[in-house]
Order: structure tokens, then sequence, then C-alpha cells
């Protein structure tokens, strides 16, 4: 299960009904639910739908929220080789000799050496990163709330080229807090072009 606090906004048909950390949303999706209104809950960070129990009485609901689901023993995998504690994860990777014979004259190894480029890598990439991440949250909230809205098409055709004018103007007659919420979700797709 979720986090209780992660951020994440509940809509009630088009409309905005909270916005915040899971476990008030998840009070006010509920309130909702039992007024016979559908609900979609969505975490702000990925656009994803989150999947709550909102038939549980309210009690059950924050305690659900906060119990980890049970781990069934044949699932926990027996302790390998690496450092656990330091989340070390040992994998295999299938290189050429000569790339094993350069990580190998590296300063402190190979391992040292991976993780070095992996970091310049990621470094490298954050900007087109945060923007896809944008891109897909945004996408992912707007084929969920708004694919039956007029323009959608033109919507996602505008967020994926990074064209704000036109994602505006595709969304302007949209219901305010789907345009709002779209807008926010896809603010580092489109001005970070």
């Amino acid at each position: 299960m979720a986090s209780p606090t992660l951020r994440c906004t509940a809509f009630a048909g088009h409309r905005r009904i909270a916005s915040g950390e899971l476990r008030h949303v998840a009070l006010k999706a509920k309130q909702a639910r039992d007024l016979g209104r559908p609900v979609l809950v969505f975490e702000d960070a990925s656009g994803r739908q989150v999947d709550l129990p909102l038939e549980l009485p309210a009690a059950e609901l924050l305690k659900h929220l906060v119990e980890p689901l049970p781990v069934p023993p044949a699932a926990v995998a027996p302790r390998g080789p690496g450092r656990p504690r330091l989340g070390v994860v040992a994998r295999e990777v299938t290189l050429l000799p000569r790339h094993w014979d350069w990580l190998a004259a590296q300063p402190g190894g190979a391992s040292v050496a991976l993780r070095k480029l992996v970091d310049d890598a990621r470094k490298a990439a954050a900007g087109g990163d945060r923007r896809r991440a944008s891109q897909e949250a945004a996408y992912r909230f707007l084929q969920a709330l708004a694919g039956d809205l007029p323009l959608y098409e033109e919507a996602c055709r505008a967020l994926f080229a990074g064209d704000i004018g036109r994602f505006e103007e595709t969304t302007l007659h949209w219901p305010d807090d789907v345009r709002d919420h779209a807008a926010l979700l896809a603010a580092d797709a489109l001005h970070s072009h």
C-alpha cells in the first residue's frame, strides 16, 4: 500500500474534491463515494491512479493505509551477496573484455567505476528525465479523466511536443479543475522547451 503521507488529488467526475496527503484525500474520496459519486484518486508525482478500498468504514480505511500488506513467507528472498544494509544489490552485468579491462584498471575497481558512471549519467540526463516524467504523469491523468473532453488528442500531442501555447489552447474550455491539474502535472514538460 502507498504511504499515508503520499501527495494525492481526488476527483469526483471532473471536479477536484481533495488534494494533499493520501490519508486526508482518502477520507474525502470516501465521503464522495458514500454519496454515490464516482471517485478517482491520483498520485501527484506520477499521475498514477491510487486504488483505495473506499467501501470500508473510515477507521478501517485509515488502518489499511498505515498497515503494510502481509508478505507471504515464500515471497521473502534469501539473503545473497552484497551489502543489504546499504541498499547494495548484486546483479549480473555482461560486458565485452575490453570493458572489463578498463573497469578493472579504474581506482576502486569495477563497482566504484560503474557507480560513478551511473551517477554522472543520471546528473546529465536529469532535465530530460524530469520532462519525460512530467509528460508521463500528465498523460496518465489525461487518459483517465480527460479522454472524453473536446480536443483531448490535440492536448496530448501538444503535451508530447512541449507546445505550451497549443496545450493551453486545447484545454481552455475543459472543466477548470481538470485543466488546472493537467497543467500542474505537465509543467516540467511544457516549460523545459
